[in-house]
């Protein structure tokens, strides 16, 4: 048996293969890797080009950028193509038509200038699928979307919560006071409500919220704001009104949208509403005072017998 001789100090180990290896690993890449000259004719392009364009690497190589681009995608890349070859690194996205004509790809391109002697030779080229980063942008945005609007909308009926209807309100207010206008704000509950949820049950009483909102929404202007403030108690918010007459006549309009039957549990109800009615500034210069004052007209309509407007005194 030959002895085993240690190895110097130094000495490399023996790499056949090394640049069959090293051209494996660039073709195995989930990128494009290319070399284009000084003339932007391809040096160099490795197999992935065949999923993005349909080439291979033989029908890549000797090719220009202008042809295997297109000329409409060329012109969006020129100004990065000008700045590359004048020696300047470009790192930008753009959007790859899928051969076929099914879509485009998002990517992320990287231009390298090779430069040799002060002298740009030509670039190194390296292209990334960002589809997976797009579609989890656009899943964070959605969640964060999402999130903001939990926070000011309520979860049973999509109508804006207390919280973003007080900050409607105070900008409201403002504006109003800039612009010496009335607004109005609407206290409204549900007649007998309570007996809805004990006679058909909790769900029930949430369906009839849902359709009382929708109707709610469909009564008012598209300026207008509802919001559910707790319980079976909608606030309304008017900007914009001249006075009382008209606001009567919105609170009118909302008692009538209100009055046909809603299946409940197999059961037809015929719900009604009690609606108190605060005007700015009369009835008061705040929101946390229109809202007092909108309250208790609200239960002077139900004293007075329920399905009716007060206006506060």
């Amino acid at each position: 048996m030959k002895p085993i001789r240690p190895r110097s100090r130094g000495q490399r180990p023996p790499a056949p293969g090394l640049r069959r290896l090293a051209l494996d690993l660039v073709d195995h890449l989930d990128a494009m890797v290319a070399y284009w000259n000084h003339e932007q004719v391809c040096v160099f392009a490795n197999h992935a080009y065949r999923s993005w364009f349909g080439k291979g690497r033989a029908e890549v190589v000797g090719s220009t950028l202008r042809e295997l681009l297109g000329a409409d995608l060329y012109e969006r890349n020129l100004p990065y193509l000008r700045a590359a070859y004048a020696g300047a690194k470009q790192v930008f996205e753009r959007d790859i038509p899928i051969p076929g004509g099914d879509g485009v790809r998002p990517s992320l391109a990287t231009y390298i200038p090779h430069l040799v002697g002060g002298r740009v030779k030509g670039l190194f080229v390296h292209v990334a699928d960002v589809t997976p980063l797009k579609r989890l942008q656009q899943e964070l945005r959605a969640a964060k979307e999402q999130a903001e609007r939990l926070a000011t909308h309520d979860f049973l009926t999509g109508l804006p919560n207390r919280a973003l209807l007080l900050a409607k309100l105070q900008e409201s207010i403002a504006l109003a006071a800039r612009g010496l206008e009335r607004l109005a704000v609407l206290t409204i509950d549900i007649d007998n409500f309570k007996a809805v949820n004990d006679t058909h049950g909790h769900g029930s009483g949430d369906c009839l919220l849902i359709e009382i909102a929708t109707r709610l929404r469909h009564a008012l202007r598209e300026y207008d704001t509802v919001a559910r403030f707790a319980g079976d108690e909608f606030v309304l918010l008017v900007p914009e009104i001249g006075g009382a007459a008209p606001i009567e006549s919105i609170a009118e309009r909302i008692l009538e949208s209100a009055r046909p039957p809603v299946a409940v549990d197999g059961a037809r109800v015929s719900p009604t509403l009690s609606i108190g009615i605060a005007l700015y500034p009369q009835h008061g210069l705040t929101p946390e005072a229109l809202l007092r004052s909108s309250d208790r007209a609200l239960y002077r309509a139900k004293r007075l017998g329920k399905n009716r407007y007060a206006l506060a005194v």
